[in-house]
Protein backbone atom coordinates (compact mmCIF):
# COMPACT_ATOMS: atom_id res chain seq x y z
CA UNK A 1 0.00 0.00 0.00
CA UNK A 2 1.43 3.44 -0.62
CA UNK A 3 2.43 5.52 2.14
CA UNK A 4 0.80 9.21 2.77
CA UNK A 5 3.53 11.13 3.70
CA UNK A 6 1.81 14.73 3.89
CA UNK A 7 3.44 18.01 5.03
CA UNK A 8 1.13 20.23 7.20
CA UNK A 9 1.49 24.05 7.55
CA UNK A 10 3.10 25.50 9.73
CA UNK A 11 2.56 29.03 11.01
CA UNK A 12 6.04 28.70 12.86
CA UNK A 13 8.15 27.52 10.26
CA UNK A 14 6.64 29.54 7.64
CA UNK A 15 7.08 33.26 8.91
CA UNK A 16 9.43 35.00 6.77
CA UNK A 17 11.43 36.86 9.15
CA UNK A 18 11.44 40.91 8.78
CA UNK A 19 14.83 41.94 6.97
CA UNK A 20 15.95 37.88 5.94
CA UNK A 21 17.33 39.03 2.30
CA UNK A 22 18.44 42.72 3.30
CA UNK A 23 21.81 41.37 2.84
CA UNK A 24 21.22 41.03 -1.00
CA UNK A 25 19.56 44.91 -0.93
CA UNK A 26 19.87 46.70 -4.52
CA UNK A 27 21.76 43.80 -5.65
CA UNK A 28 20.56 43.22 -9.47
CA UNK A 29 21.12 40.15 -11.42
CA UNK A 30 21.53 40.68 -15.82
CA UNK A 31 20.94 38.72 -18.63
CA UNK A 32 24.35 38.55 -20.78
CA UNK A 33 24.15 37.58 -24.34
CA UNK A 34 26.71 35.35 -25.65
CA UNK A 35 27.46 35.83 -28.80
CA UNK A 36 31.13 33.00 -28.56
CA UNK A 37 33.22 31.28 -26.15
CA UNK A 38 35.58 34.25 -25.56
CA UNK A 39 32.64 36.04 -23.95
CA UNK A 40 31.66 33.19 -22.07
CA UNK A 41 35.27 33.21 -20.40
CA UNK A 42 35.81 36.56 -20.41
CA UNK A 43 32.28 36.51 -18.16
CA UNK A 44 34.16 33.98 -15.99
CA UNK A 45 37.33 36.72 -15.78
CA UNK A 46 35.08 39.11 -14.30
CA UNK A 47 33.57 36.32 -12.00
CA UNK A 48 36.50 36.46 -10.14
CA UNK A 49 38.00 40.26 -10.65
CA UNK A 50 34.76 41.70 -9.73
CA UNK A 51 33.61 38.94 -7.18
CA UNK A 52 29.96 38.48 -9.06
CA UNK A 53 27.59 35.26 -8.78
CA UNK A 54 26.97 34.11 -11.84
CA UNK A 55 22.99 32.53 -11.61
CA UNK A 56 23.32 30.44 -15.02
CA UNK A 57 25.59 29.57 -16.83
CA UNK A 58 25.25 31.28 -21.12
CA UNK A 59 25.86 29.27 -23.95
CA UNK A 60 26.88 31.11 -26.79
CA UNK A 61 24.23 32.23 -29.08
CA UNK A 62 21.38 29.56 -27.82
CA UNK A 63 21.06 30.51 -24.16
CA UNK A 64 21.78 34.05 -21.82
CA UNK A 65 24.04 34.07 -18.80
CA UNK A 66 22.47 35.52 -15.58
CA UNK A 67 25.01 37.04 -13.31
CA UNK A 68 24.07 38.71 -9.85
CA UNK A 69 26.14 41.98 -8.91
CA UNK A 70 26.78 44.08 -6.26
CA UNK A 71 25.43 47.89 -6.50
CA UNK A 72 29.41 48.74 -5.74
CA UNK A 73 29.92 46.71 -8.91
CA UNK A 74 27.17 47.01 -11.16
CA UNK A 75 28.64 50.48 -12.83
CA UNK A 76 31.83 49.01 -13.23
CA UNK A 77 30.29 45.16 -14.48
CA UNK A 78 27.83 46.96 -17.28
CA UNK A 79 31.21 49.02 -18.41
CA UNK A 80 32.88 46.19 -19.21
CA UNK A 81 30.28 44.25 -20.96
CA UNK A 82 29.73 47.53 -22.94
CA UNK A 83 33.42 47.91 -23.66
CA UNK A 84 33.30 44.50 -25.23
CA UNK A 85 29.72 45.07 -26.93
CA UNK A 86 28.22 42.78 -25.24
CA UNK A 87 24.73 42.66 -25.01
CA UNK A 88 22.73 43.05 -21.94
CA UNK A 89 19.34 43.74 -20.02
CA UNK A 90 17.99 43.70 -16.63
CA UNK A 91 16.92 40.50 -15.61
CA UNK A 92 15.86 41.63 -11.96
CA UNK A 93 16.58 45.20 -10.36
CA UNK A 94 16.33 44.29 -6.61
CA UNK A 95 17.32 40.39 -5.41
CA UNK A 96 15.60 41.28 -2.16
CA UNK A 97 12.81 42.80 -2.79
CA UNK A 98 12.31 39.54 -5.70
CA UNK A 99 13.12 37.45 -2.98
CA UNK A 100 10.27 38.89 -0.27
CA UNK A 101 7.85 38.76 -2.85
CA UNK A 102 8.82 35.34 -3.53
CA UNK A 103 8.57 34.14 0.11
CA UNK A 104 4.96 35.77 0.39
CA UNK A 105 3.78 34.21 -3.01
CA UNK A 106 4.97 30.86 -1.67
CA UNK A 107 3.14 31.34 1.71
CA UNK A 108 -0.06 32.01 0.09
CA UNK A 109 -0.01 29.12 -1.85
CA UNK A 110 0.92 26.94 1.24
CA UNK A 111 -2.22 28.35 2.64
CA UNK A 112 -4.26 27.03 0.34
CA UNK A 113 -2.48 24.12 0.20
CA UNK A 114 -2.43 22.86 3.87
CA UNK A 115 -2.02 19.22 2.93
CA UNK A 116 0.73 18.33 0.31
CA UNK A 117 3.06 16.15 -0.07
CA UNK A 118 6.70 16.01 0.97
CA UNK A 119 8.19 16.65 -2.71
CA UNK A 120 5.56 18.95 -3.63
CA UNK A 121 7.25 21.56 -1.86
CA UNK A 122 10.05 22.67 -0.08
CA UNK A 123 10.47 20.49 2.98
CA UNK A 124 13.57 21.16 5.53
CA UNK A 125 15.55 18.89 6.53
CA UNK A 126 13.99 17.38 9.77
CA UNK A 127 11.28 16.68 7.08
CA UNK A 128 13.63 14.67 4.80
CA UNK A 129 15.14 12.72 7.72
CA UNK A 130 11.59 11.98 9.00
CA UNK A 131 10.20 10.76 5.41
CA UNK A 132 13.79 8.65 5.03
CA UNK A 133 13.31 7.23 8.21
CA UNK A 134 9.52 6.64 7.44
CA UNK A 135 9.88 5.21 3.72
CA UNK A 136 12.94 2.85 5.56
CA UNK A 137 10.59 1.51 8.18
CA UNK A 138 7.39 0.96 6.37
CA UNK A 139 9.08 -0.95 3.50
CA UNK A 140 12.11 -3.14 5.11
CA UNK A 141 11.81 -5.26 1.84
CA UNK A 142 13.42 -2.92 -0.33
CA UNK A 143 14.54 0.27 1.23
CA UNK A 144 17.10 0.15 3.42
CA UNK A 145 18.61 3.87 5.47
CA UNK A 146 22.11 4.29 5.85
CA UNK A 147 23.90 7.30 7.97
CA UNK A 148 26.46 8.17 5.83
CA UNK A 149 28.03 10.02 8.88
CA UNK A 150 28.12 13.75 10.39
CA UNK A 151 27.69 17.13 8.29
CA UNK A 152 30.36 19.69 9.98
CA UNK A 153 27.31 20.90 12.04
CA UNK A 154 26.58 17.46 13.15
CA UNK A 155 23.28 17.24 11.17
CA UNK A 156 23.12 13.39 10.02
CA UNK A 157 23.35 12.98 6.13
CA UNK A 158 21.65 9.55 5.25
CA UNK A 159 20.88 7.96 1.67
CA UNK A 160 18.25 5.21 0.89
CA UNK A 161 19.57 1.91 -0.91
CA UNK A 162 16.69 0.51 -2.90
CA UNK A 163 16.79 -2.99 -4.00
CA UNK A 164 14.76 -6.33 -4.31
CA UNK A 165 17.97 -8.56 -3.54
CA UNK A 166 19.63 -6.14 -0.56
CA UNK A 167 22.51 -5.34 -2.92
CA UNK A 168 23.41 -8.65 -3.35
CA UNK A 169 23.05 -9.28 -6.83
CA UNK A 170 25.88 -8.31 -8.87
CA UNK A 171 23.93 -8.90 -11.96
CA UNK A 172 21.93 -5.27 -10.87
CA UNK A 173 23.59 -2.58 -12.19
CA UNK A 174 23.65 0.89 -9.32
CA UNK A 175 22.46 3.84 -10.04
CA UNK A 176 23.36 6.99 -8.15
CA UNK A 177 21.30 9.90 -7.52
CA UNK A 178 22.58 12.57 -5.50
CA UNK A 179 20.62 16.36 -5.08
CA UNK A 180 21.52 19.50 -2.80
CA UNK A 181 25.18 19.65 -3.10
CA UNK A 182 24.62 23.68 -3.72
CA UNK A 183 22.23 24.68 -0.70
CA UNK A 184 20.44 27.35 -3.24
CA UNK A 185 19.31 24.89 -5.61
CA UNK A 186 16.25 23.93 -3.27
CA UNK A 187 14.15 22.33 -6.42
CA UNK A 188 16.68 19.46 -6.61
CA UNK A 189 15.66 17.45 -3.15
CA UNK A 190 12.02 17.47 -4.33
CA UNK A 191 13.52 15.44 -7.45
CA UNK A 192 15.38 12.77 -5.38
CA UNK A 193 12.07 12.81 -2.60
CA UNK A 194 9.91 12.08 -5.50
CA UNK A 195 12.43 9.63 -7.08
CA UNK A 196 11.89 7.75 -4.06
CA UNK A 197 8.29 7.63 -4.20
CA UNK A 198 8.24 6.38 -7.50
CA UNK A 199 10.21 3.29 -7.00
CA UNK A 200 9.19 2.48 -3.16
CA UNK A 201 5.70 3.90 -2.44
CA UNK A 202 4.23 4.18 -5.54
CA UNK A 203 5.79 1.70 -8.52
CA UNK A 204 3.66 1.76 -10.80
CA UNK A 205 3.51 -1.28 -13.48
CA UNK A 206 5.59 0.35 -16.11
CA UNK A 207 8.75 1.11 -14.25
CA UNK A 208 8.56 -2.74 -12.36
CA UNK A 209 12.08 -3.21 -14.42
CA UNK A 210 13.66 -0.17 -12.81
CA UNK A 211 13.28 -1.66 -9.47
CA UNK A 212 13.53 -5.83 -10.21
CA UNK A 213 16.69 -4.84 -12.59
CA UNK A 214 18.65 -1.73 -11.08
CA UNK A 215 19.95 -1.21 -7.56
CA UNK A 216 19.47 2.49 -6.56
CA UNK A 217 20.94 4.77 -4.27
CA UNK A 218 19.22 8.03 -3.42
CA UNK A 219 21.06 11.10 -1.32
CA UNK A 220 18.56 13.97 -1.04
CA UNK A 221 20.57 16.46 0.82
CA UNK A 222 24.18 15.81 0.25
CA UNK A 223 24.61 19.73 1.96
CA UNK A 224 21.84 19.94 5.05
CA UNK A 225 23.99 22.65 6.74
CA UNK A 226 24.17 24.73 4.06
CA UNK A 227 20.71 23.99 3.06
CA UNK A 228 19.31 25.09 6.18
CA UNK A 229 21.57 28.05 6.18
CA UNK A 230 19.56 29.46 2.82
CA UNK A 231 16.12 28.86 4.79
CA UNK A 232 17.37 30.63 8.52
CA UNK A 233 19.93 33.15 7.05
CA UNK A 234 21.20 33.65 3.34
CA UNK A 235 18.69 32.49 0.67
CA UNK A 236 21.84 32.18 -1.95
CA UNK A 237 23.96 30.42 0.08
CA UNK A 238 26.10 27.83 -2.09
CA UNK A 239 28.88 26.47 -0.18
CA UNK A 240 28.99 23.97 3.11
CA UNK A 241 29.05 25.77 6.15
CA UNK A 242 32.73 24.21 7.55
CA UNK A 243 34.68 26.54 9.76
CA UNK A 244 39.00 27.07 10.17
CA UNK A 245 38.98 25.04 6.85
CA UNK A 246 41.74 27.90 6.20
CA UNK A 247 42.28 29.86 9.43
CA UNK A 248 40.11 32.55 7.58
CA UNK A 249 38.66 34.83 10.11
CA UNK A 250 35.18 35.18 8.57
CA UNK A 251 34.54 32.96 5.22
CA UNK A 252 33.44 29.68 5.80
CA UNK A 253 32.51 27.39 3.54
CA UNK A 254 33.69 25.12 0.06
CA UNK A 255 31.97 24.60 -2.95
CA UNK A 256 31.52 20.95 -2.61
CA UNK A 257 30.90 20.56 -6.17
CA UNK A 258 34.63 22.27 -6.53
CA UNK A 259 35.89 19.69 -3.56
CA UNK A 260 36.18 16.44 -5.34
CA UNK A 261 40.13 14.67 -6.30
CA UNK A 262 39.96 15.20 -10.05
CA UNK A 263 42.20 18.02 -11.75
CA UNK A 264 41.55 19.96 -7.99
CA UNK A 265 42.05 23.67 -7.66
CA UNK A 266 43.08 23.91 -11.47
CA UNK A 267 40.59 25.22 -13.18
CA UNK A 268 37.20 27.28 -12.50
CA UNK A 269 37.97 27.80 -9.45
CA UNK A 270 38.94 30.89 -7.10
CA UNK A 271 41.64 30.48 -4.46
CA UNK A 272 39.67 33.55 -2.29
CA UNK A 273 37.99 31.34 1.01
CA UNK A 274 35.23 33.80 0.57
CA UNK A 275 34.71 33.33 -3.24
CA UNK A 276 31.26 31.01 -4.52
CA UNK A 277 33.94 28.55 -6.22
CA UNK A 278 36.29 27.90 -3.43
CA UNK A 279 37.24 24.26 -3.26
CA UNK A 280 38.46 23.93 -0.45
CA UNK A 281 42.30 23.33 0.97
CA UNK A 282 43.07 20.07 -0.40
CA UNK A 283 40.64 17.19 -2.16
CA UNK A 284 37.73 15.80 -0.15
CA UNK A 285 38.39 18.36 2.70
CA UNK A 286 34.71 18.13 3.27
CA UNK A 287 32.93 15.22 5.21
CA UNK A 288 29.94 15.64 2.75
CA UNK A 289 31.80 15.25 -0.33
CA UNK A 290 34.13 12.23 1.56
CA UNK A 291 30.37 10.30 1.95
CA UNK A 292 29.93 10.41 -1.66
CA UNK A 293 33.62 9.19 -2.26
CA UNK A 294 33.13 6.74 0.24
CA UNK A 295 30.13 5.18 -1.26
CA UNK A 296 31.58 5.63 -4.86
CA UNK A 297 34.40 3.36 -4.08
CA UNK A 298 32.12 0.61 -1.91
CA UNK A 299 30.05 -0.14 -4.98
CA UNK A 300 32.63 0.42 -7.71
CA UNK A 301 32.47 -2.69 -9.85
CA UNK A 302 28.76 -2.00 -10.04
CA UNK A 303 27.94 1.74 -10.35
CA UNK A 304 27.29 2.55 -13.94
CA UNK A 305 25.17 5.56 -13.80
CA UNK A 306 25.79 8.54 -11.59
CA UNK A 307 23.46 11.90 -11.52
CA UNK A 308 24.40 14.72 -9.63
CA UNK A 309 21.65 16.92 -9.82
CA UNK A 310 21.77 20.78 -9.70
CA UNK A 311 19.91 23.99 -10.44
CA UNK A 312 19.12 25.72 -12.95
CA UNK A 313 19.67 25.91 -16.54
CA UNK A 314 18.05 23.13 -18.41
CA UNK A 315 21.27 20.73 -19.15
CA UNK A 316 22.77 17.14 -18.91
CA UNK A 317 26.61 17.84 -18.91
CA UNK A 318 29.07 15.11 -18.87
CA UNK A 319 33.26 15.25 -18.62
CA UNK A 320 35.58 16.12 -18.47
CA UNK A 321 36.21 19.42 -17.19
CA UNK A 322 38.88 20.49 -19.13
CA UNK A 323 37.34 19.81 -22.34
CA UNK A 324 39.16 16.33 -22.87
CA UNK A 325 36.59 13.17 -23.17
CA UNK A 326 36.02 9.42 -21.65
CA UNK A 327 36.59 6.91 -23.74
CA UNK A 328 32.86 5.74 -24.23
CA UNK A 329 31.93 9.51 -25.21
CA UNK A 330 29.73 8.47 -27.79
CA UNK A 331 28.24 5.99 -25.41
CA UNK A 332 27.72 9.07 -22.44
CA UNK A 333 26.32 11.04 -25.27
CA UNK A 334 23.67 8.92 -26.44
CA UNK A 335 22.35 8.06 -22.82
CA UNK A 336 22.51 11.64 -21.64
CA UNK A 337 20.64 12.88 -25.14
CA UNK A 338 17.94 10.60 -24.53
CA UNK A 339 17.42 11.57 -21.10
CA UNK A 340 17.09 15.56 -22.45
CA UNK A 341 14.93 14.30 -25.00
CA UNK A 342 12.75 12.40 -22.59
CA UNK A 343 11.90 15.67 -21.11
CA UNK A 344 11.74 17.29 -23.62
CA UNK A 345 8.87 16.10 -24.68
CA UNK A 346 6.84 16.60 -21.58
CA UNK A 347 8.04 20.04 -20.58
CA UNK A 348 5.71 23.06 -20.73
CA UNK A 349 6.25 25.40 -23.60
CA UNK A 350 7.63 28.09 -21.66
CA UNK A 351 10.58 26.06 -20.76
CA UNK A 352 13.80 26.07 -22.65
CA UNK A 353 14.82 22.28 -24.40
CA UNK A 354 17.47 20.35 -22.75
CA UNK A 355 21.24 21.12 -24.38
CA UNK A 356 23.46 18.24 -24.08
CA UNK A 357 27.05 17.83 -24.02
CA UNK A 358 30.79 18.13 -22.27
CA UNK A 359 30.67 20.58 -19.44
CA UNK A 360 33.48 22.45 -20.79
CA UNK A 361 32.28 22.78 -24.28
CA UNK A 362 28.92 23.62 -23.48
CA UNK A 363 29.77 26.22 -20.81
CA UNK A 364 33.30 26.53 -18.81
CA UNK A 365 36.38 24.85 -17.47
CA UNK A 366 35.74 23.37 -14.31
CA UNK A 367 38.47 21.13 -12.04
CA UNK A 368 37.46 19.14 -8.75
CA UNK A 369 33.33 18.20 -10.06
CA UNK A 370 31.57 15.07 -8.44
CA UNK A 371 31.03 14.07 -12.81
CA UNK A 372 34.54 14.53 -13.56
CA UNK A 373 35.47 12.12 -10.64
CA UNK A 374 32.89 9.46 -11.12
CA UNK A 375 34.67 9.65 -14.53
CA UNK A 376 38.28 8.95 -13.45
CA UNK A 377 37.49 6.23 -10.85
CA UNK A 378 35.31 3.98 -13.54
CA UNK A 379 31.99 4.92 -13.34
CA UNK A 380 30.66 4.23 -17.12
CA UNK A 381 27.99 7.25 -17.39
CA UNK A 382 28.27 10.18 -14.69
CA UNK A 383 25.93 13.23 -15.46
CA UNK A 384 25.82 16.60 -13.98
CA UNK A 385 21.79 17.44 -14.30
CA UNK A 386 20.87 21.06 -14.28
CA UNK A 387 16.77 21.80 -13.66
CA UNK A 388 14.72 23.50 -15.19
CA UNK A 389 13.74 26.94 -13.75
CA UNK A 390 10.42 28.16 -15.87
CA UNK A 391 11.85 31.47 -15.86
CA UNK A 392 12.13 31.89 -12.03
CA UNK A 393 15.82 31.33 -11.68
CA UNK A 394 15.90 30.16 -8.17
CA UNK A 395 12.81 30.77 -7.05
CA UNK A 396 10.89 28.59 -8.55
CA UNK A 397 7.23 28.32 -7.41
CA UNK A 398 5.87 25.04 -5.41
CA UNK A 399 3.59 25.41 -8.50
CA UNK A 400 5.93 24.42 -10.96
CA UNK A 401 7.37 21.36 -8.83
CA UNK A 402 5.57 18.76 -9.93
CA UNK A 403 6.00 19.03 -13.17
CA UNK A 404 9.75 19.17 -12.97
CA UNK A 405 9.33 15.90 -10.58
CA UNK A 406 7.59 14.17 -13.13
CA UNK A 407 9.28 15.20 -16.06
CA UNK A 408 12.70 14.51 -14.57
CA UNK A 409 11.72 11.37 -13.36
CA UNK A 410 10.96 9.79 -16.96
CA UNK A 411 14.77 11.10 -17.73
CA UNK A 412 16.08 9.39 -14.91
CA UNK A 413 14.23 6.69 -15.84
CA UNK A 414 14.90 6.23 -19.75
CA UNK A 415 18.93 7.01 -18.43
CA UNK A 416 18.63 3.82 -16.19
CA UNK A 417 17.13 1.50 -18.88
CA UNK A 418 19.93 2.40 -21.32
CA UNK A 419 22.87 2.34 -18.96
CA UNK A 420 21.54 -1.44 -17.86
CA UNK A 421 21.59 -2.59 -21.79
CA UNK A 422 25.57 -1.07 -21.35
CA UNK A 423 26.42 -2.89 -18.01
CA UNK A 424 24.46 -6.09 -19.45
CA UNK A 425 26.66 -6.13 -22.47
CA UNK A 426 29.45 -5.50 -20.42
CA UNK A 427 29.13 -8.36 -18.00
CA UNK A 428 28.31 -10.80 -20.99
CA UNK A 429 31.10 -9.83 -22.59
CA UNK A 430 33.42 -10.73 -19.33
CA UNK A 431 31.85 -13.56 -18.98
CA UNK A 432 32.43 -15.04 -22.59
CA UNK A 433 36.07 -13.78 -22.31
Amino acid sequence: METRHLLVLSAVLGLVAAGKHDIYARNSVHGVQLRNKADQEYIHQLEVQMDLDIWQEGVAGRRDAQVMVTPDKKTAFLKALDDKGIQHYVHLEDVAKAFTDYDDQVEMWRSMRKLRMIFQDYPRYADVDAYLEGVASQHPNIAKLVTAGKSFEGRDIKYLKISTTNFEDASKPVYILTTMIHAREWVTTPVALYSIYRLVENLRSQDQDLLRDIDWIIMPLVNPDGYEYTHTHERLWRKTRTKNVTNHETCVGVDGNRNFDMNFASLGVSNDPCHLTYPGPFPFSEAETRYIRDIFHEYLGRIQLFMDVHSFGNYVTFGYGDETLPQNAPQVLQVAAAMGAVIDTRKLPEADFYLIGNSATLMYVTSGCAQDYGTSIGIPFSYTLELPSYGYDFRVPPQYVDQINEETWHGIAISARLARVYYTARRNAQNNS
